[in-house]
């Protein structure tokens, strides 16, 4: 009994020291290097017919270790099947964002849309699906004269999922790279690698699991993100007269 809680004492010192990480750098003060988030989300989606889906999201997301609400955010989507393999989309999110550095701090709104073109098909058991984003953000009630310029990237992302035969928590792969255009700056900023699971409660609804993997890139003090994520999503369709 001893031993077992002297290992869990051990983790709890352990983990955080794993997953959160700060550098002192030039200027004076710590910046973190490696931190843990957890992000929880419900989404409801709407099938109007065979080739129009609409969806609404709420997701709230924890930084520094879990500890603090890092962001919160509601997004209204659609989606359409130009063919069994092509499809467009394009979201809209209101976003929430905790603002902890600096002189002002707390949280700022922000406005963020997105527009997708992507290509999916399948390869026996394998499902892959390839997608090029491009999202624009800016705050809200700020001029550029104050600061604020549109924080733009291209998204480029490639998911594999394998179906085994009777198995219902299939695996899933993604790796995804972003390059930001702000301000003048042109450069590949960001590269995210995730693996996860779903599975199928039938008529009430999905539950995706998924572990998260975000470097940053070009920086002097490049930030490692691990999160650890749930995805709940309730599904209807449009009733046929």
């Amino acid at each position: 009994m001893k031993k077992a809680k002297y290992i869990i004492f051990l983790l709890s010192i352990l983990l955080p020291m794993l997953f959160t990480q700060s550098a002192f750098s030039q200027d004076g003060e710590f910046k973190t290097i490696r931190d843990l988030e957890s992000w929880g989300s419900f989404n409801l989606k709407y099938k109007i017919n065979k080739d129009w889906k609409i969806g609404l999201e709420e997701q709230v997301r924890f930084s520094n270790n879990s500890s603090e609400v890092d962001a919160f955010f509601t997004e209204l989507n659609t989606d359409y099947d130009f063919s069994k393999n092509v499809y467009c989309g394009i979201g809209l999110r209101y976003i929430r964002q905790n603002d902890n550095v600096g002189d002002i701090q707390g949280f700022e709104s922000h406005m963020r849309l997105h527009f997708d073109l992507g290509y999916k098909y399948k390869a026996q058991r394998f499902n892959i699906d390839t997608r090029i984003r491009f999202q624009t953000k800016n705050e809200l009630g700020i001029s550029k004269e104050q600061g604020d310029y549109a924080n733009n990237n291209l998204r480029l992302k490639t998911g594999l999922e394998y179906n085994f035969k009777n198995w219902k928590l299939d695996p899933e792969f993604s790796a995804e790279i972003f390059r930001q255009y702000e301000n003048g700056e042109n450069e590949f900023n960001k590269l995210r690698f995730t693996i996860g699971t779903k599975y199928n409660l039938k008529a009430f609804g999905k539950i995706r699991l998924f572990y998260r993997m975000e470097k940053e890139l070009n920086t002097s003090y490049p930030k490692t993100t691990n999160i650890l994520g749930i995805k709940y999503t309730y599904s209807l369709k449009s009733k046929k007269k």
